[in-house]
C-alpha cells in the first residue's frame, strides 16, 4: 500500500554554488559511499543535485521532513543496471520499520538547470492514526 510520494526539483546553480562556497557541504549531506560515487563523476553539480534533491523526496515519502535524523540517514545508492536505490539508516530506518516491511521506489533525472527526484514510499500496514489527513 503506497504510505507516501514525494518530489524534489533542486536548481543545479544552487548546488554549484553550495559546494564552491561551502567546504563542508559535501561532508555535511553525504555518506561516504555516495562521496565515493559522487568522486567518480568528480563532484559534477548535476549528480550531486540529484542525489540532493532524492534525498528531499525521500524525507517526503516518509511524511516526517527531517525530524530526528539527519541527511546521512538517506544513502542514495544505485543497482549494477544505474537504477537509483535508498538505504535508510539509524532514526530514518526505525521511523520507516515501524510500519512493517516497507520499499521505497525512487526516479532521479536532470536537465541543464535542475535535478528533480520522485520517491513512492509503499508498507505493509498504516495505523489510523497515520491517516488523520485522509
Amino acid at each position: 500500500m503506497i504510505f507516501g510520494v514525494g518530489v524534489d526539483i533542486v536548481e543545479i546553480r544552487r548546488i554549484k554554488e553550495a559546494i564552491e562556497k561551502h567546504n563542508t557541504f559535501i561532508d555535511r549531506i553525504f555518506s561516504k559511499n555516495e562521496i565515493e560515487y559522487l568522486k567518480n563523476r568528480n563532484l559534477r553539480p548535476e549528480f550531486v543535485a540529484g542525489r540532493f534533491a532524492a534525498k528531499e523526496a525521500v524525507v517526503k515519502s516518509l511524511g516526517s521532513g527531517f525530524r530526528g535524523f539527519d541527511f546521512k540517514d538517506i544513502e542514495i545508492d544505485r543497482t549494477a543496471s544505474g537504477r537509483p536505490t535508498v538505504v535508510l539508516k539509524g532514526k530514518a530506518k526505525l521511523m520507516a520499520n515501524k510500519y512493517g516491511n516497507y520499499k521505497i521506489h525512487l526516479s532521479i533525472s536532470h536537465g541543464v538547470d535542475n535535478a528533480i527526484a520522485y520517491a513512492i514510499m509503499e508498507v505493509d500496514k498504516i495505523e489510523d492514526s497515520d491517516c488523520k489527513d485522509i
